[in-house]
C-alpha cells in the first residue's frame, strides 16, 4: 500500500429539493385549494474516523465528493424524501485543513469521531404553505437552498507515543526493528526511510507506538532533502528519542543540526522531551562513547543513553526512561509469572498501523 499524507479534494453537499405547485382537485370537492408540499432536504457531508487506516491514498484517485440533492415536493402536501448523507471515511489522526491551509477545520484523533462538515440546503416550500385568507390559491413556490461546496486539505499525522528522528543513517530503522514489531528497510545509504514507519514497542507489560520519520539534514525547513513535511507526524508524540551515530563525523554537531530543524518548523517540537541516544555503540568502545556522551551534556542534552540498535545493548535503560513519559493505561495487569491482556474495549487498537 502506498503512502500519501495530504490530499486535496473537492466538498459539495446536496442542494434541496424545489417546492411543488398543486391544488387539490377531487370529485366531489368544488374548492380544493393549493395541496403542494416541501422539497426535501438535501444531504450532509459527513466525516468520520475509522481503524484500518493509515493513508490518504484512495484520495488520490477520488477527489470530488457531491452529496445528492432532495426530492421535489409533491401534490396531495406530501414532502419531497431528503437525500442520504455522503459519508467520508478518514484515518484517525487526519485534519481537514482550508484550501489555503491557514486554518484547521477539522480532528480527527479518535476511531469513531464523526462530523458533520457541511450541511445540505433546506428544501424550498410548496404553494400550500402560501396559502392565506386573501391569497387562497397561490402559485408561488420555492426552490430548494443551494448546498455548500469547497475545496479542502486532508494532511494525516500519525498518531504515537514516541517520535524516532535523526539524520539519515543514524540507524533509526534499526532500531524500530529492534524494539517493535515493524519492519522497516534498512540500508546502508541514505534516506532508507522514505516514508513514516509505525510499530508496537512491549517493555515491561507496557505496550506503546512509535513513529520512525526520514532522516532530517540541515536545511529542511527549506526543502533540502526529503524536507521537514514529515515531521508533522511526530507532532502529538508525549516524547521524542534522538538518535545520534557515534561513528558519524561529529555527534554534537549532528544534535545541533536536528534541534535547529525542530526550532524552525516549530508547533512546539522544540518543547517536546527529548531523550539523546548515541546509537551504534558495537562500532566504538566505550571510553569514546563515555567521551562522546560527556560532548553531548556539555552541548545541553539532559542524560544521554549509549545504545546499539543492532546488539540491543543498552536499549532496555532507553526504553525504561520512555515508559516514564506514558500513561498508566498503556499497563497490563499481571498474575503470577503470566501477562494477561487487557480487553479489546480498554487497549487501544494499533494493528491498523502495522503495514504501511
Amino acid at each position: 500500500m502506498h503512502f500519501l499524507d495530504q490530499a486535496k479534494i473537492y466538498l459539495k453537499s446536496g442542494a434541496g429539493g424545489p417546492g411543488a405547485v398543486s391544488f387539490r382537485r377531487e370529485k366531489y370537492v368544488e374548492y380544493g385549494g393549493p395541496d403542494g408540499g416541501n422539497g426535501g432536504k438535501g444531504g450532509d457531508i459527513v466525516f468520520h474516523a475509522v481503524a484500518g487506516l493509515n493513508t490518504l491514498i484512495d484520495f488520490r484517485y477520488s477527489q470530488h465528493f457531491k452529496a445528492a440533492r432532495g426530492a421535489h415536493g409533491m401534490g396531495k402536501d406530501r414532502t419531497g424524501a431528503g437525500a442520504p448523507d455522503l459519508e467520508i471515511a478518514v484515518p484517525v489522526g487526519t485534519q481537514i485543513l482550508s484550501e489555503d491551509k491557514e486554518e484547521v477545520l477539522a480532528d480527527f484523533t479518535e476511531v469513531g469521531q464523526r462530523i458533520v462538515f457541511m450541511e445540505g440546503g433546506i428544501g424550498g416550500r410548496g404553494n400550500a404553505s402560501y396559502k392565506t385568507s386573501t391569497n387562497r390559491a397561490p402559485r408561488q413556490h420555492q426552490q430548494g437552498m443551494p448546498g455548500e461546496e469547497m475545496w479542502v486539505w486532508l494532511r494525516l499525522k500519525l498518531l504515537a507515543d514516541v517520535g524516532l528522528l535523526g539524520l539519515p543513517n543514524a540507524g533509526k530503522s534499526t532500531f524500530i526493528n529492534q524494539v517493535s514489531n515493524a519492519q522497516a528497510k534498512v540500508g546502508d545509504y541514505a534516506f532508507t526511510t522514505l516514508v513514516p514507519k509505525l510499530g508496537v514497542v512491549r517493555h515491561k507489560n507496557r505496550e506503546f507506538v512509535i513513529a520512525d520519520i526520514p532522516g532530517l539534514i540541515e536545511g529542511a525547513a527549506e526543502g533540502a532533502g526529503i524536507g521537514d513535511r514529515f515531521l508533522g507526524h511526530i507532532e502529538r508524540c508525549r516524547v521524542l528519542i534522538h538518535l545520534i551515530d557515534i561513528a558519524g563525523a561529529d555527534p554534537v554537531e549532528a544534535m545541533r543540526i536536528v534541534e535547529g530543524e525542530l526550532e524552525a518548523y516549530g508547533a512546539g517540537l522544540a518543547d517536546k522531551p527529548r531523550l539523546v541516544a548515541l546509537n551504534k555503540l558495537d562500532l566504538a568502545d566505550e571510553e569514546l562513547g563515555r567521551g562522546f556522551a560527556d560532548e553531548l551534556k556539555a552541548a545541553g542534552a539532559a542524560e544521554v543513553f549509549n545504545i546499539s540498535g543492532a546488539t540491543g545493548a543498552g536499549v532496555d535503560r532507553l526504553m525504561d526512561a520512555v515508559l516514564a513519559y506514558l500513561p498508566d493505561r498503556t499497563t497490563t495487569e499481571t498474575k503470577g509469572s503470566e501477562v494477561e491482556d487487557e480487553s479489546d474495549e480498554s487497549r487501544p487498537d494499533w494493528s491498523p498501523f502495522l503495514k504501511p
